[in-house]
């Protein structure tokens, strides 16, 4: 049974007021609280096996390594890669696209030939190949949606697909759930699909992997990234899959200490993957409080939060809909386990301004976000500046939902 009073009590932040009343926190796509397993984990390893990892020959340093690269093996396990080789860890989703897309780039594309995206992508799935397109010459398209928020290939089908890879395609990156919509997009078809024209595909996973299992070999994707802090972990980690035989293929991301095998004025050769990719001292602390993180997901169980979760979004939905002028953005949620929509609710109230909104919320104690999400296309594509976000945690509960839609209410009746 799910225990929400014991989960919630594993956050002690939750406890706390803000301008004197309950903090009610519905920002989690942004990032997550930390349960006290994480932060005990890190305290104890800054307390008592604090070493550089690696290279290190005394215990300290070899009990540093040691859980750093067990770390590595939780985060493989937790998506199902077939080997640690392939567990690169970065500081967070932004810098794994990043890193795919500047060795990709360097090493695969020529001018002139495309990535494809989507109209609901995050900025750091649109700007880094941008910026790849500003210095090489490649080119960035985009797969539109439809007006409910689903990619405009639904359902999925060779014939609509093939109208936007083409033959100069090199790779599709797109999101598993989009921040913004909550929808969950059919990676595994579009996978296949591309696979089917020999494309490989870089899948962000930075707002599934907190909700739903990853499976990498079941998806069949050739990369994918994610964040610790979006998970129950700190920040600064993060972490990038690649399939083996292309993260042999890719060019070093960054030079220095960790990622050579033996540097001369003549020539320097580098290690084989993942440490190919991680110059630099790792941040073993935050690799541990990412694997802590994972078993206590584990400790839940991922039909348990889905559950609570959907179950949750599915109620807050209803309840806006007896809201007068409000404006829910995306899918319904389905009842037949058919998940299309996750824990994100995008809306507006009438004439009211996103930020007033949220700021009038937030005295009382209701966090969310407000904004464009980092999401400027889709906005455009919602015809929107902006909208209020609330998101859902596996610690959430059905009273903080009447809580936002009260407070809505109270907001509403101010304009």
């Amino acid at each position: 049974m799910y225990d929400i009073n014991k989960v919630r009590g594993d956050f002690p932040i939750l406890s706390r007021e803000v301008y004197g009343r309950p903090l009610v926190y519905l920002d989690n796509a942004a990032t997550t609280q930390k349960p006290l397993c994480v932060l005990d984990a890190m305290r104890e390893e800054y307390l008592n096996v604090n070493a550089n990892v690696h290279r290190g020959v005394h215990y300290l340093s070899q009990q540093a390594t040691d859980l750093h690269e067990a770390a590595r093996e939780k985060v493989r396990a937790f998506i199902n890669a077939r080997t640690t080789s392939e567990i690169v860890f970065t500081r967070g989703t932004t810098e794994a696209i990043n890193l795919v897309a500047q060795t990709f780039c360097e090493s695969q594309m020529q001018e002139g030939d495309e990535v494809l995206v989507t109209d609901m992508e995050h900025h750091s799935n649109i700007v880094p190949w941008q910026l790849q397109a500003r210095k090489r010459g490649i080119v960035v398209r985009h797969l539109s949606i439809t007006d409910d928020g689903r990619l405009a290939l639904s359902p999925v089908c060779c014939d609509t697909l093939a109208t936007y890879l083409t033959a100069k395609t090199r790779l599709v990156s797109l999101t598993h759930v989009s921040n913004v919509l909550g929808t969950v997009n059919p990676v595994k078809d579009i996978i296949r699909l591309a696979h089917e024209r020999g494309i490989p595909v870089l899948v962000d996973a930075a707002q599934s992997a907190p909700h739903m299992p990853l499976d990498v070999q079941d998806l069949d994707c050739d990369f994918l990234a994610f964040s610790g802090h979006k998970m129950y972990g700190p920040t600064g980690i993060g972490v990038l899959y690649g399939k083996e035989e292309w993260l042999d293929r890719l060019p070093p991301y960054q030079g220095g200490g960790e990622m050579i095998d033996k540097v001369s004025w003549e020539h320097t050769t580098f290690e084989r993957p993942p440490l190919k990719f991680e110059a630099g001292t790792p941040d073993y602390v935050a690799t541990h409080g990412l694997a802590t993180a994972i078993d206590y997901i584990h400790s839940i169980g991922f039909d348990a939060i889905e559950a609570h979760e959907r179950e949750l979004t599915r109620y807050c939905m209803q309840q806006m809909q007896t809201i007068e002028g409000l404006t829910v953005y995306g899918l319904p949620p389905t009842a037949d386990g058919q998940q299309e929509r996750d824990a994100v609710i995008s809306f507006n109230v009438g004439n009211i301004h996103h930020l007033d909104m949220g700021t009038l919320l937030d005295r009382l104690g209701i966090a969310v976000r407000t904004g464009h999400h980092c999401a400027h296309p889709l906005m455009d594509r919602l015809g929107v500046t902006g909208t209020v976000r609330a998101s859902f945690a596996l610690y959430n509960t059905k009273e903080e939902v009447d809580a936002l839609i009260a407070g809505i209410r109270r907001v509403r009746q101010m304009f």
